[in-house]
C-alpha cells in the first residue's frame, strides 16, 4: 500500500536534488572545514558558500549572520539563552513568548524564569494570531527580548511578524521569531519583517534532519551556549556540518523556485480537504480559519472523536496525518496550541492535521475525502457520549 503523506509539517522527504549535491560531501570531499589542507579548504569553500546562498535567499545583510546549527529547536534556545544571557547574565530582564509557541521556545522560557529572569506568557487571540496591540500592553520597562513563531505549526495561523517587531523595538526589546514552518512555504526577508534574530529547520523543506540555522543580525548581544573549539565565529562551537549545509542551501533554494505558483496550488489543496471534510461530517470545523494561514497546513476539530483513534484508523488506509502537536503527537494530553486559542478540552482531543507538501495530489486529496468520513462515522457510532454531547440529543 502507497502512503498518503499529509504530515510535512512534521518532516519532509529529502529532495533527490539534494541528495546529489551533498553525497560528495560524504565521501570524496569529507575535509574538516577548519583543517588547513586542501581537503580542508575545499569544505570550508563549501560551507562558506551554502552560508552566502542561505544568507541571500533571506535576505540578511552578510553572510556572517548566520549561524549554522543542528536545527530548530537548537536554533531557539541558542536565541532565548544566548541573547538574554549576554544581555542581563545575572537575570532580572523580562521576556514574553506566546503560549502557543512550539515547546522548543516553552521551555528555555521556562528554564530562564527558574534562573531569575521575568516571563510572560502572551495568549494568542480566539483567531489564531498574536495581537499587536495585546503585545504592546504586555512590553515593561525591562522587557529585552520577544520570541513569537511566525506561522504555527499546527494551526497555520501567520503573524504579524512586521507589527510585532515595531512594537518589541520601541519598547527597547529585540524580536526574535521561530520561522521553521514558514521558510520556504512564504515569502521571508529579515529585513521587511525587522526581526533581530530567527530560526530554521532544514528538515521541513526537503532538507537534510539534523540541520539548521540561526539568523542573528549584526550586532546582536550574544553569548554561545555551546562552548568548545569557537566554530561559527565562536558562537557554536563544534565541528561544522558540511553535507548538511550544503543540503540545506539546496534544499532553500528549491523551494524558493516558483514559491507563488507553489503557495496557490497548496493553498487549493488545503482548502479542498478542509471544505470536503466540514461539508461531510456535522460537528466539524476549521481551526482558525479567518486571517493569514500557511497554505500547506489543514487544521480540524472533529467533535466526539479521540485525534489518536482516527490517526490509527487513517494509518490503516496508508494515510499519514498528525493529531495535536505534532512533536509530541505521542502524549495523550490536548494540544495546548488549541487550548491557547480558547478551544475546549474535549473539543480539542479532537484535533486533526493535515499538512501538504511539494509531492500532495488531488488524487491523494480525494483518496482522503473518500475513507475518512465513514472512519469517523463508525467511531462516532462507537463512542458512549458522542450523542448525548454532540448528537441529536444535545440539541
Amino acid at each position: 500500500m502507497n502512503t498518503v503523506y499529509f504530515d510535512c509539517a512534521a518532516t519532509t522527504p529529502v529532495d533527490e536534488r539534494v541528495v546529489a549535491e551533498m553525497l560528495p560531501f560524504f565521501t570524496e570531499r569529507f575535509g574538516n572545514a577548519n583543517s588547513l589542507y586542501g581537503l580542508g579548504r575545499d569544505a570550508y569553500r563549501a560551507l562558506e558558500d551554502a552560508r552566502e546562498r542561505v544568507a541571500a535567499s533571506i535576505g540578511a545583510a552578510t553572510p556572517e549572520e548566520i549561524i549554522f546549527t543542528s536545527g530548530g529547536t537548537e536554533s531557539d534556545n541558542a536565541a532565548l539563552l544566548g541573547i538574554l544571557s549576554r544581555i542581563a547574565p545575572d537575570g532580572g530582564a523580562h521576556l514574553i513568548v506566546s503560549a502557543y509557541e512550539h515547546h522548543a521556545v516553552l521551555e528555555p522560557a521556562h528554564h530562564l524564569e527558574r534562573l531569575g529572569y521575568e516571563v510572560t506568557i502572551l495568549k494568542p487571540r480566539t483567531d489564531g494570531h498574536v495581537s499587536p496591540e495585546d503585545l504592546r500592553a504586555a512590553m515593561k520597562p525591562n522587557t529585552k527580548l520577544v520570541s513569537i513563531i511566525h506561522g504555527n505549526n499546527e494551526i497555520g495561523s501567520i503573524n504579524p511578524m512586521a507589527e510585532l517587531a515595531v512594537v518589541a523595538h520601541e519598547g527597547g526589546a529585540l524580536m526574535h521569531t521561530d520561522a521553521v514552518q514558514t521558510l520556504g512555504k512564504i515569502p521571508f526577508d529579515v529585513q521587511e519583517l525587522g526581526v533581530d534574530a530567527a530560526s530554521f529547520s532544514s528538515h521541513k523543506i526537503y532538507g537534510p534532519k539534523g540541520f539548521g540555522a540561526l539568523y542573528l543580525r549584526k550586532r546582536t548581544p550574544f553569548s554561545p551556549f555551546i562552548r568548545g573549539g569557537g566554530q561559527e565565529s565562536k558562537r557554536r562551537s563544534g565541528t561544522q556540518n558540511t553535507p548538511g549545509a550544503v543540503g540545506f542551501a539546496k534544499a532553500l533554494e528549491l523551494s524558493l523556485q516558483g514559491q507563488q505558483a507553489e503557495i496557490e496550488r497548496l493553498s487549493r489543496l488545503r482548502d479542498r480537504l478542509t471544505d470536503g471534510v466540514i461539508s461531510a461530517l456535522e460537528n466539524t470545523q476549521a481551526t482558525a480559519p479567518v486571517g493569514p494561514r500557511l497554505p500547506h497546513i489543514a487544521s480540524l476539530l472533529i467533535n466526539g472523536v479521540e485525534g489518536e483513534a482516527m490517526l490509527l484508523q487513517l494509518d490503516n488506509k496508508g494515510i499519514a496525518v498528525s493529531t495535536g502537536s505534532a512533536c509530541s503527537s505521542g502524549s495523550l494530553e490536548p494540544s495546548h496550541v488549541l487550548l491557547s486559542i480558547g478551544v475546549r478540552q474535549e473539543i480539542a482531543h479532537g484535533s486533526l492535521r493535515l499538512s501538504l507538501g511539494r509531492f500532495s495530489t488531488e488524487a491523494d486529496v480525494d483518496y482522503f475525502l473518500e475513507v475518512f468520513p465513514p472512519i469517523v462515522e463508525r467511531l462516532r457510532q462507537m463512542s458512549p457520549v458522542y450523542e448525548r454531547m454532540f448528537g441529536s440529543a444535545s440539541r
